[in-house]
Formats: structure tokens, C-alpha cells, sequence
């Protein structure tokens, strides 16, 4: 019996690399038996068949198991949950609740979402959203990133992610990328083909990527969406009305004035808006000058205007200059914040990370624990 406690202890431990709960938690464990001469032989159900984490989760077994005193050797036996047991797990997953439910608008939840906006293509929105992730994750922050950008998804490339979601029956388990959950159109329409999708299934795609797949409890929820301020945007402020919105721009006027445009969405909508970024600021020069490509103040002329329109402060969070590592990055699938900390767009964007990061979400939909009484 002290075997078997210690087992017990040693593999609730394990991780399931999806889920990202202790295996023990989840049911994945069915048996524990260790003979006379001290094998081990254990028994793991695995939530699928032909999962692609079995080998990660065998090792892990083995290394938790092998660790214990006076236990000479393990054996990992597979099996498969039942179908009863995927519907336990399901409905754990939830919070107890049978069927899907957005979680991010159920009481008490306090995962902070930030919906990144842009007023037109071009601006480094998505390259944005990547990094902020990456650099939040990397501060301790439970991060998941939804590419909303159904036409235009990318964010897959960026984080580096070429595996689909793995399917749990009706719900999708999401791959992880620098520590980072993302879901994105992307991972199911093959190579070369666009989407064509009318308003209609625009809104249900987003509500399926927000309440079908199992994000756990995030600290930070990013939603990359498209440029401007169309089915997409309204969608969002009708499933998410607590998310607060992160106008990215370039510094010159035509970029600016269009992404004052997709900040004052937030007058009609009631959302609110965090800040404003500034991408392409400048280029450094050799001697340690600035080169200003795209002109001067397009950020700060934006927020001052929203902050006119919406009637409250809203900041210029910062400014990214130009940085080739930064492109690469994105290239390559790992975000310059992570492939070149050091550099001076990574050194902006991890500022950024931190301030956004660090900030509470407000009271709003949160119950208070306050009940009326009749007079």
C-alpha cells in the first residue's frame, strides 16, 4: 500500500501536454498494480484513440514511476476512455456543464481579453498579437490567442503551430506554441485555399472557436482580429461584450485615420478601449539616428482622437520601430520576443506585454456575492 500512495503521488504529477491538468485529475489513470519483485504495471486510458500525445504521456509515466523507492521497473499498459468517461471528462472540462458554454462570460470568470483591431491590412496587427502572447506567457501568464481573421488567418505561421486541434468528439483541444493556446481557421482549411464565408458563418465559426474548444483558465485571452469594422468586430462585441479593444497602427496619417475608425466602434458596441500601438515607428540608424519611413505621431494623434470620441483617457501604449528579427521571426514561427529578446521591436513589445498584462479586469458581468434584500 505505501507503493501504491507513492505511485499515486508520483504520477499526479504527470501533465497531460494537452489539457494541461494532472493525469490523475482527468481519469487518464485506471489501475496502479505492482508485483513481488516491485514492477510496476500501469494502466492509462487515454482521452482518444491514436493520440498524438501517447508517447509524451508513456515517457512521463515511465520517468514519474521509475522514481519511486523500491519500485525495479514500470509497464505502461494503453487503453481508451469510454465514451461515458469522455462525457465525465467533457463536463468536468465545463465546469460541470453538460454543453458548451462560452466560458469567458460565465460569472466569476476573470481572464482579461484583449481584442487587437486594426483599421486596415497592413500594419502588423497579427505580428502584434503573436508577440504580445509569447511575451505574456513568458511573464508567467496563462495566455490563449483566438486568430479571428477568418480571411486572413496567420497566426498559426507566426507561432509556429502546423498540428490541428486534437478532437475530444465535440470538443477541440488546441495546440500549444510557446506555451501559448491558439485556434485559428488556419488549422483545418488545407494550403492555398481561401475561405468563403458569408456574415452568417463568420459568427458561428467564432462562437465555436470560443465555446468548442477548451481553453482552461486563462489569465489572458488575445483575439487577432480583421482589419476594420465588419461582421467579424460586431460578432465579437456581441459574444465577448467585456472585451476591451488594442488599436495597432503605422505613424502615417492614411493608417492613422483609419484606425480611429476602428476604435470609435467601441461608441456603438460599449466596449471599451485599452490603447493604441505604433508599429513601423522608425527605422535606427548606424549612427543612431531615427529614420521615420512612414512620417511621425500617426499613435499619438489616434489616441489623442479616441480619447476625444470615446470621452476617456485612452494611451499610446508604446511604439515599435522597424526590426528585420522581427520579420524573421514571424517567418520562422517563433516571435521575435522569444528568438531575439534584445532587439529593440522585442524590447517594445515586451513593455507592452507587461503594462497589458498586469492591468485587472473591471467589475463589469462579475457577480458580486451581494444579494438584494426586500424591503
Amino acid at each position: 500500500m505505501p507503493v501504491i500512495e507513492a505511485l499515486q503521488a508520483a504520477l499526479s504529477k504527470v501533465i497531460d501536454p494537452e489539457i494541461r491538468r494532472p493525469i490523475t485529475e482527468i481519469g487518464m489513470v485506471r489501475s496502479i498494480d505492482v508485483d513481488s519483485d516491485g514492477v510496476a504495471v500501469i494502466g492509462i486510458d487515454l482521452t482518444i484513440s491514436g493520440c498524438p500525445m501517447r508517447e509524451r504521456i508513456t515517457r512521463d509515466v515511465e520517468a514519474a514511476a521509475s522514481a519511486v523507492e523500491s519500485v525495479t521497473d514500470v509497464r505502461v499498459e494503453l487503453g481508451v476512455m469510454t465514451d461515458e468517461q469522455r462525457e465525465g471528462l467533457k463536463t468536468a472540462l465545463r465546469g460541470g456543464k453538460p454543453e458548451p458554454v462560452i466560458p469567458f462570460t460565465q460569472p466569476g470568470n476573470m481572464t482579461r481579453i484583449y481584442a487587437i483591431a486594426s483599421g486596415k491590412g497592413g500594419v502588423g496587427k497579427s505580428t502584434v498579437t503573436a508577440n504580445l502572447a509569447a511575451a505574456m506567457s513568458a511573464d508567467g501568464l496563462k495566455v490563449g490567442v483566438l486568430d479571428a481573421d477568418i480571411f486572413g488567418f496567420s497566426i498559426p505561421g507566426m507561432l509556429g503551430i502546423t498540428d490541428q486541434p486534437t478532437r475530444l468528439d465535440d470538443m477541440l483541444l488546441p495546440p500549444i506554441a510557446h506555451e501559448v493556446k491558439a485556434v485559428s481557421i488556419g488549422m483545418f482549411v488545407p494550403p492555398g485555399q481561401p475561405v468563403v464565408w458569408r456574415g452568417p458563418m463568420l459568427h458561428r465559426a467564432l462562437e465555436q472557436f470560443l465555446a468548442d474548444v477548451f481553453w482552461g483558465d486563462l489569465d489572458v485571452l488575445l483575439l487577432d482580429l480583421p482589419p476594420g469594422t465588419g461582421d467579424i468586430a460586431i460578432s465579437v462585441a456581441q459574444l465577448l461584450p467585456h472585451a476591451e479593444l488594442v488599436v495597432v497602427t503605422t505613424p502615417q496619417v492614411a493608417a492613422a485615420e483609419v484606425a480611429e475608425r476602428a476604435g470609435s466602434i467601441a461608441t456603438q458596441t460599449s466596449q471599451s478601449v485599452v490603447g493604441v500601438i505604433e508599429n513601423m515607428a522608425w527605422l535606427d540608424q548606424p549612427d543612431g539616428s531615427r529614420l521615420h519611413l512612414f512620417g511621425e505621431g500617426g499613435g499619438q494623434r489616434v489616441a489623442d482622437r479616441l480619447s476625444e470620441t470615446l470621452g476617456t483617457t485612452v494611451p499610446l501604449l508604446g511604439q515599435i520601430p522597424l526590426d528585420m528579427s522581427a520579420r524573421v521571426g514571424g517567418d520562422e514561427g517563433t516571435p521575435v520576443v522569444i528568438s531575439n529578446p534584445e532587439s529593440p521591436a522585442a524590447v517594445a513589445m515586451r513593455r507592452m506585454a507587461t503594462t497589458l498584462g498586469a492591468r485587472q479586469r473591471g467589475l463589469a458581468g462579475r457577480s458580486l456575492g451581494v444579494t438584494p434584500v426586500a424591503r
